[in-house]
Parts: structure tokens; C-alpha cells; sequence
């Protein structure tokens, strides 16, 4: 049986390089038992994330020839002839060799604003099937965050990044602002405070998603006409005059406490 070559990146924030490790090819692997092989016959030290090895934890995910992938779901059948390069997510930064610190992703989740349902009606809380399915697409969401790097939003404009929330947390907002018990209004939240204007829906994000949510169509699309609706729609202007109804502020969105 033939060798493969694996191009890993080594080194940490001060700097690093490339080393080449070949290695026996066996039957049936997938990157990630590639680089348990390497970790225990040649480079002990070598770091990386992973857990469950099943696609659902979200934490292998590093880039093989230059694209985001999860390891432990990338066979190393279906990767093109020659050497595979591993290297960390480039938008976030490198901690060591292929694990990056992606605590900007958590300092996002924590701004979202709460689900904020009415009181609790005598006979309980009743939601439609459709409803239900609507955004039950985007709970898939791993958190592998391989949205998030391959944005170039927040891959290539550094000072943006903490006024853009990206891709994983447009499916947040828009899972809660479909949310039919929802009655936080988070429209002008995105707007203001998530940098929902910065997208400009290449599907970038999509393209990359292991669980094929379709990011751009079904949750940011979505949110970008209900953000055109509040601030530009005359007739839903006129609605909110006569019945003297005013949106819920940014500000009021994020302070709003969980039930």
C-alpha cells in the first residue's frame, strides 16, 4: 500500500512553519486517525482539537488543502493525489500548531438576546408544526464555527470583528426572531449591534456548513428583509403610528432578562 505525505503546519502565535510527515496510507481512514498516527509514532507534541470523532462536537474542524473541514469526517479517499496540507482556521488565532482561539465566537454568543416568551396562558403554550420546523433547521448547528472563518468579513477586516456577530449567530438571531413565542424584537439589535449590513450573502458560509444548513437562504435572507421591513416599509411605518407601537432599541434587546 502506498504512502501519503501530510503537510502540517507547526509553530504557535510567535510564528511557525510546515513539516512533512509520511506516513503509511491505510483503508477506509479519515484525517483525524491520520494525525492520531503521526501524534503517536512521530510528533507526540503535535496539538489539535477533537472529541466525539463523529461529526457532532464540531471541535476537529481545521483546514485541509486550504478549505475548512471537520477531520474527523474528511476521508482521506476522497482528498486529490499528492500531499495534504493541514493547516489552523486562519481567522482566529493560532494558540498552537492546528488548534486557534475561537473565544471571539463565545463573546458573540453571549450578546444574543435572550428568548423572552409572553406569561404563560392558563391552558399552556401552544405553537404550530410549521412553526416549529421553520427553525428547527438551524438548531443542527455544531458550533465548528467553519462559517465563521471562512466570512471575509471577519477573516479580512479585523476592525469589524466586534461589531459583527457572523454567520453562526445571524442562524441564532433568526431562530429566535422566527421563534413564534418570541416577543423580543431583534431587528433593529442585528442591525445596530450585530452588523447584519456588513453580509453581503456570497454563501460562503453556507458552502462550508458539515450540516448543510442553508445559512444565506433560510436565515440571514430572512432577516435582512425583516430588518428592510421595520426601518423602510412605509406601510408598517403607518401601522406602528396609528397603533403608537415603537420597536424594541438595540439597547433594550440586549438587557432584556430571560424568563
Amino acid at each position: 500500500m502506498s504512502d501519503i505525505t501530510m503537510r502540517v503546519w507547526r509553530g504557535d502565535s510567535t510564528g511557525g512553519d510546515f513539516e512533512s510527515y509520511t506516513i503509511e496510507r491505510n483503508e477506509g481512514e479519515v484525517v483525524l486517525d491520520v494525525v492520531h498516527r503521526i501524534q503517536a509514532t512521530e510528533a507526540p507534541d503535535l496539538a489539535c482539537r477533537w472529541n466525539c470523532k463523529a461529526g457532532k462536537c464540531g471541535s476537529c474542524a481545521v483546514e485541509v488543502n486550504g478549505k475548512p473541514r471537520l477531520m474527523c469526517m474528511t476521508r482521506m479517499d476522497t482528498l486529490p493525489e499528492g500531499p495534504v496540507t493541514l493547516t489552523p482556521m486562519k481567522t482566529f488565532p493560532i494558540i498552537r500548531d492546528l488548534v486557534t482561539d475561537v473565544s471571539f465566537n463565545y463573546e458573540q454568543a453571549a450578546k444574543v438576546p435572550a428568548l423572552l416568551p409572553p406569561p404563560m396562558p392558563v391552558d399552556g403554550y401552544r405553537m404550530f408544526q410549521q412553526d416549529v420546523e421553520r427553525s428547527q433547521e438551524f438548531r443542527k448547528c455544531i458550533e465548528c464555527f467553519m462559517c465563521q472563518d471562512v466570512c471575509h468579513v471577519i477573516r479580512d477586516h479585523e476592525e469589524n470583528k466586534q461589531h459583527y456577530a457572523g454567520p453562526r449567530f445571524f442562524i441564532r438571531h433568526a431562530e429566535l426572531e422566527m421563534h413564534p413565542l418570541d416577543t423580543n424584537d431583534r431587528r433593529e439589535y442585528v442591525r445596530e449591534e450585530a452588523g447584519l449590513g456588513f453580509c453581503n450573502i456570497t454563501k460562503c458560509c453556507t458552502e462550508v456548513c458539515p450540516e448543510h444548513i442553508k445559512i444565506t437562504d433560510n436565515a440571514i435572507i430572512p432577516l435582512k428583509e425583516r430588518v428592510v421591513d421595520a426601518h423602510y416599509d412605509p406601510v408598517a411605518w403607518l401601522g406602528r403610528k396609528i397603533r403608537r407601537k415603537t420597536k424594541t432599541s438595540a439597547t433594550e434587546a440586549a438587557v432584556q432578562p430571560a424568563p
